[in-house]
Parts: C-alpha cells; structure tokens; sequence
C-alpha cells in the first residue's frame, strides 16, 4: 500500500508537468490546427530565465527562497517566454499561414533545432548541465513509510490553478471568444471584426508563458537544467495532449495525469524499468489505433 500511494504521489507531481506543457500544445492546435514543436524548447529558454533571474531577484529582495520572489522570477521569465514565443509566431509562422501545413510542421521543428544549437553555443548556455538554484524553502514530509516534499504538492496545485485560468480566458472573456471564433472558422471570425493576427499571437504568448511555468516547475524537480532538457518532456506532453484530446484543455489536463501516473507506475516495476521511456509511445500508438481523438475529444468529419 505504501508503494501505490508513493508511486502516485510521484506520478501525480510528473504528470501534472506533462499537463502543463500539454496545455500549451492544445491552445495553439486549437487555434490553428499545428502543432508547434518549438513548444518544449520554450520549456528549456524559461528554466534558463529563471537561473538567471534569481541572483537578480534575491538581490533586489534582500534574500533567496522567498514565495515572492519565486512568483515574481515565474511572472518575469513568463512575460519573457511569451515575448518570445509571439515574436516565432511572426517571423516563421505567419508568413507561411496559407501553406499546406506540412511546411508549417517542417518550420516548427526547423526553429525547435535553431533553439537547440544556439542555446549550446559557448557564448549562450553552453552544452554543459547547470544546477537550478531553489526558489523556494522545500519542506520533506513523511506519512509511513511515505516521503514527499513541498514541490510535490506545489506542482499539482499550480497545474490546477493554470487550467482554471485558461478555462477562464476561453470561456468568460471576449479574447476567449474570439479564440473561438477562430479557432472555428477564421475568415467568417475576420468578417466579423475579430483581429485574427492578435489573436493568433495572443494564442502563442500564452501557450509559452504556460511552456515556460511548466520548464521552472520541471527544473525544480530534476535540479540540473541544460539546452536539450525539453525535448523529453515536450514528447511526453505532445503524447498527453493527443492521449486526452489534442484542442481540449480539460483533456490536455488528464492526458497528462494519466500518463504520468501510468509511467510512474510501470517504470517502478523491475522487469519494466528498462521500457519506461518506450511506455509513452507504446500509450500513443493504442491511442491512435483504438481512439483517435482522444479520451476527451469529439470525432469530427473534415471536408476535403
């Protein structure tokens, strides 16, 4: 019994992550049917933003590991993650918005590659994993023979407080509407008076301030961070979007929970450890075959 509850306590903190990238995924294929491969690179430059904020931050504060300074190094590396996030959007995918999408898909992961070798030039990170400093005082507590720290709990809580906000902004405001819209159909929500290109930018800036939450939450976690930390995460959480719904965002949510509960799970048992990094692609190729459009998801007919 001890074993389940340690089990899910980890693949709940794991899952939740996933969760959160997966939410910025799903925004943006939403919005414009692509998936935006860039997404877990994005994940890697706000774990970046934030080693680099906090000596800043705690100068400025007076002292490190402190509840507001950790909201204000999240707020600022957001902001700047959503920055750029919108600025890809105009310079690499605007241009090709009445392309097929296969051109879209090959500029996405052409810009997830550029990320990538720049960021391990010697003058930018280097290739060389970088220990993540605390941003907050981290608590251990024990239930049995159950241990779980403050992080565990933080980051469950924060990937409920993101979806609450994003089902808020959707659903309760007119940016959400006309999110809708567009997502919907882009030339009549035009005919209409919606600004389509904030709107697609918008998408994109909230997606990567989501993206970059997500990388300080996983560098929290696994405390070395390097230029290639995202890649791993980021398939992981494309996985949970399609598992629970790709353009849900409650599905994004269980796609991610679900997944890394089951991962946790399986990869805890000896004789399959070895195949936990198979575990999600064996996850999505059942998804594909047996439910395509995910758990939560709705099939839809598409004219040709």
């Amino acid at each position: 019994m001890d074993w389940l509850l340690q089990q899910s306590i980890n693949g709940l903190g794991l899952g939740s992550i996933y969760a959160l990238i997966a939410l910025g995924y799903t925004m943006v294929y939403g919005v414009l049917r692509f998936i935006n491969f860039a997404h877990s690179d994005i994940l890697m430059l706000g774990a970046f933003a934030a080693f680099y904020l906090e000596p800043q931050v705690s100068r400025l504060l007076g002292g490190p590991e402190s509840v507001l300074g950790a909201i204000l190094i999240a707020a600022l590396a957001a902001g700047l993650c959503a920055l750029l996030g919108i600025l890809i959007e105009f310079l690499a995918y605007r241009p090709l918005r009445q392309r097929p999408r296969l051109a879209v898909l090959i500029t996405a992961i052409g810009v997830s590659l550029f990320i990538e070798f720049t960021a391990q030039h010697d003058k930018v990170f280097s290739a060389k994993t970088q220990f993540f400093p605390r941003l907050l005082p981290e608590h251990t507590f024990q239930w049995g023979q159950v241990f779980f720290s403050s992080t565990d709990l933080l980051v469950p809580a924060v990937t409920a407080l993101m979806l609450g906000a994003m089902w808020f902004i959707v659903q309760k405001t007119r940016t959400g509407t006309a999110m809708r819209a567009v997502s919907f159909n882009q030339q009549a929500a035009s005919l209409m008076g919606v600004n389509v290109n904030r709107i697609i930018s918008f998408t994109f800036g909230l997606g990567s301030a989501l993206a970059a939450i997500a990388g300080i939450l996983y560098a929290m976690k696994a405390p070395g961070i390097e230029p290639l930390m995202g890649v791993q995460p980021g398939l992981r959480a494309f996985i949970a979007a399609v598992l629970g719904g790709i353009g849900n965002l409650p599905g994004a949510v269980v796609g991610g929970l679900v997944l890394g509960i089951l991962e946790t799970f399986l990869g805890g048992i000896p004789w399959l450890s070895s195949y936990r990094d198979g575990i999600a692609f064996a996850i999505l190729i059942l998804i594909l075959l047996f439910k395509p459009a995910g758990l939560l998801g709705k099939a839809t007919v598409e004219k040709v």
